[in-house]
């Protein structure tokens, strides 16, 4: 009985480090203000030195030396619930059956990016460096949320570098671009942990929703895959771009760290399950680590202009989301030695990304950008879950761009609407799930200024 409820305990907490697993679930694509002033619709343009996240056989048409610094910043999503928790009513019994409201946290995220660029003079050969943060993520629900045992805190803090080569054939008018991306990010998440019985070590009636302690869990990783492009321009009104990036295997480090702080938690974490005072408290740590697979993507676009003056382009991104089949942790600490190889189903599928943009240049120092993007979402309704209530979603931008004889300033806004969330997947013997609705909505703003030397 005690491998069955510590490995529901911190299986159930350790979802937060999927976070740097995200179509839709939590990938950032917003990597660069004038594609997002066109709903992300830009791997057929990749006209700007933000080609290197997009598709970066772009920088094979850049000319000379081109820098575009930029900031994204996320209002990350204020999620509205509506419906029963395992913890919804009044623990330890009365708990399951009450209909309530809750809203998380509202916070910002600020992502910066940087992408540079060189092209030789006398060899149609171009190089570039990006740096971004492809998976950044921020949630939390307060402290006395129904939520408190899944996720009360939960942040992903990535940084990532992207060194790239391209290739131009004049003959062909085509770009060929490879690259690689070495990402470092850091993990953190805080969460409060119940159990179904108030005895871990002898289990019996009343069953309910008993209090055991804290978790907070810390930890980083280093990955590395490689993407590929291709961008061509068989005419001088239309363009082609195919990019792809690789999957990774995201190897995460770190420590976890437990305070029992009921006799409840002292039975979790081996220890006698009776207290000699009602405050007694234990404290137990482990390293941790777990590995995930993380989606490859394929971008397939076309951009259009029919007069000088209009571009409008269309983007397909498929994104390999199967790959995120379950969790697996393994703690090196004798205390969690029965919590190890305990798998947590995910089980998200591939989904589709459909993106529509459109710039319409005034004069030589305004241009003006609208765009549509629709994202499928990769969570299937059984582990839609607190930390990524995550739904189909609807995305509306506007944008600018005021050019110089020295570069350009592009600005964008973005509304992203998550279309509501029905689940169905509470589970009273994990203390898992939910019933209910998840609302959500994100707004994004984003910068870049780019200069060319």
């Amino acid at each position: 009985m005690r491998k069955w409820l510590v490995s529901v305990l911190l299986l159930c907490a350790l979802p937060g480090l999927s976070g740097v697993c995200h179509g839709a679930g939590f990938k950032v694509s917003e990597q660069g203000a004038k594609a997002m002033g066109m709903g992300n619709a830009f791997a057929a343009q990749a006209d700007d030195a933000s080609a290197l996240y997009f598709n970066p056989a772009g920088i094979a048409f850049l000319p000379g030396i081109q820098v575009s610094l930029g900031a994204l910043g996320i209002l990350v999503p204020q999620t509205d619930f509506h419906g029963t928790t395992p913890l919804s009513g009044t623990p330890p019994l009365d708990t399951g059956t009450a209909v309530v409201t809750e809203h998380s946290r509202r916070d910002i995220v600020i992502a910066p990016t940087l992408y540079a660029s060189y092209a030789l003079e006398n060899l149609p050969l171009s190089f570039g460096l990006g740096v971004n943060a492809t998976y950044p993520l921020s949630k939390s629900w307060d402290d006395s949320s129904v939520f408190r045992n899944q996720v009360q805190i939960a942040s992903i803090k990535p940084i990532n570098f992207q060194p790239t080569v391209a290739y131009r054939v004049d003959a062909l008018n085509l770009g060929v671009a490879a690259g690689i991306d070495i990402t470092y990010a850091m993990v953190s998440l805080q969460k409060s942990l119940y159990s179904p019985v108030i005895d871990p070590t002898a289990p019996a009636p009343p069953f309910g929703a008993y209090e055991v302690g804290s978790l907070g869990l810390n930890g980083t990783a280093i990955y590395m895959g490689y993407n590929l492009g291709l961008l061509w321009k068989p005419r001088r009104d239309l363009s082609f771009g195919l990019a792809y990036r690789s999957k990774i295997t995201l190897d995460i480090t770190g420590d976890a760290n437990f305070l029992a702080t009921t006799p409840t938690g002292m039975g979790a974490i081996g220890l006698s399950d009776s207290a000699l005072f009602p405050y007694t408290r234990a404290h137990a740590s482990s390293s941790a680590s777990t590995s995930i697979t993380l989606p490859d993507t394929l971008d397939l676009a076309i951009a259009w202009r029919p007069t000088d003056r209009i571009t409008l382009e269309f983007d397909a991104t498929r994104t390999g989301w199967s790959s995120f089949e379950k969790l697996e942790f393994h703690f090196d600490s004798p205390q969690f030695a029965a919590f190890n190889n305990q798998p947590d189903p995910r089980k998200w599928r591939d989904v589709w990304s459909y993106k529509f943009g459109a710039q319409y240049v005034v004069n030589p120092r305004l241009a003006l950008r609208a765009g549509y993007s629709f994202d499928e979402s990769p969570v299937p309704d059984q582990t839609v879950d607190p930390l990524l209530p995550d739904a189909d979603r609807h995305s509306f931008s506007v944008g600018t761009g005021i050019g110089t004889t020295l570069g350009s300033v592009d600005l964008a806004y973005m509304w992203v609407h998550f279309v509501d969330r029905a689940v169905h997947n509470q589970e009273m013997t994990t203390l898992r799930g939910s019933n209910g609705v998840f609302k959500s909505d994100a707004y994004l703003l984003a910068a870049n200024l780019n200069l060319k030397f």
